[in-house]
């Protein structure tokens, strides 16, 4: 049932072309058969006017001919390949056998009664010519030859107009699965923000006024920048940087970040928000009891690739803790959104010793900002 099902898709269907697609469809579609048939018609009155040196007798054969051909042909396409290929390979065979027999005959009668010449007529008749093997399977073979040659062009592009449809599909799943993991950095972020607001203003930190206006250029760029594809690599650098002014205020200065950057960085583009999972993860898991919060960051550019390195140091009470708890849901999204986007292109690697947490990042940068 379903390899029929699946072959019908391969057949002209005329009328859900136009349910589904429209009149346009229809009408193109009833353009693209007229002129194939129109070219193919010349194409062999030329040939066969050359061949015999007589374009009149040419013309008017190949009428017939074609006439024949049209009918086999969209009958083989509407009837016999539907109702019987694949699933009933020989019937089809001897129906499509049969067919050709009697579209075969009748364009013997046809030429006979409406082309030859009487000359031509009552030599065949007293030789009894008519249907003489093998001129019947020279005919047989020409209309066996035309189903063969239009089924290869009709079938083969359906065949490709299928691989593009489903890789139509495959990219609007991927675009749909990188759109909720983009949907979903948004409450995540701001969950963690806000909670470190929360914190500051439990205690009634002076700091609560500035905690806020630094949230705000957050939220713009989250809100804004995180719903493109692709933004510059200086301005997620900045987000980071915004970010961690944000927890230094939480953590009265305590934090020490070392930031380097290697490379040009200018017109280059990064998807949003990639790099920033990797920073909160420090401050989730990171030593944030310590007097002094150490955190290296390196950023290196070179032949169109980012190395991102990111350092920190663990609790003591975390440090058995295995790789698999310390990946969050920042993490976690950041990693299926680089397997969808860069397949195998990237590599991610965790490093975990007693006392610091280190990623190494490395992933391929974009020279546009989008891929038209």
């Amino acid at each position: 049932m379903e390899s029929t099902t699946t072959i019908k898709e391969l057949i002209p269907r005329f009328r859900i072309f136009s349910m589904v697609n429209g009149n346009s469809i229809l009408k193109q579609t009833y353009f693209q058969h007229t002129v194939f048939w129109l070219l193919y018609f010349s194409f062999n009155v030329f040939r066969w006017g050359i061949y015999f040196n007589d374009f009149e007798y040419s013309f008017q054969s190949n009428l017939v001919e074609f006439s024949m051909h049209i009918i086999i042909v969209y009958f083989n396409f509407n009837v016999l390949l539907p109702k019987l290929f694949p699933t009933k390979i020989w019937k089809y065979i001897l129906a499509l056998v049969l067919s050709l027999v009697a579209i075969s005959s009748i364009r013997i009668l046809l030429t006979y009664q409406l082309v030859t010449t009487e000359i031509y007529k009552e030599a065949s008749i007293r030789s009894f010519k008519l249907f003489d093997p093998n001129y019947f399977i020279a005919v047989f073979v020409g209309e066996l030859y035309v189903v063969g040659f239009t089924s290869a062009i009709k079938l083969g592009m359906e065949y490709v107009s299928s691989i593009n449809k489903t890789k139509d599909l495959e990219t609007k799943k991927l675009e749909a699965e990188l759109s909720f993991l983009r949907s979903q950095i948004q409450p995540h972020f701001f969950f963690n923000t806000l909670n470190n607001l929360y914190s500051l203003t439990l205690t009634q930190s002076k700091r609560a006024p500035e905690t806020v206006l630094k949230l705000s250029e957050l939220m713009s760029y989250v809100i804004y920048e995180g719903k493109s594809k692709r933004v510059e690599l200086h301005k997620e650098i900045k987000h980071i940087q915004d970010y961690l002014d944000l927890e230094n205020l939480r953590y009265s200065n305590r934090l020490e970040t070392n930031i380097e950057i290697h490379g040009s960085i200018e017109d280059l583009y990064v998807p949003p928000l990639m790099l920033t999972p990797f920073i909160e993860n420090c401050f989730k898991h990171g030593n944030t009891d310590a007097d002094k919060i150490p955190i290296d960051i390196t950023i290196n550019v070179e032949n169109n690739r980012l190395n991102y390195v990111v350092t920190n140091e663990l609790r003591t009470k975390d440090s058995s803790i295995g790789k698999e708890k310390r990946e969050g849901i920042g993490i976690k999204n950041a990693i299926r959104r680089m397997d969808l986007l860069f397949k195998n292109d990237y590599s991610l690697d965790i490093h975990k010793d007693k006392k610091t947490f280190t990623i190494h990042l490395s992933m391929p940068l974009y020279d546009q900002k989008s891929d038209s």
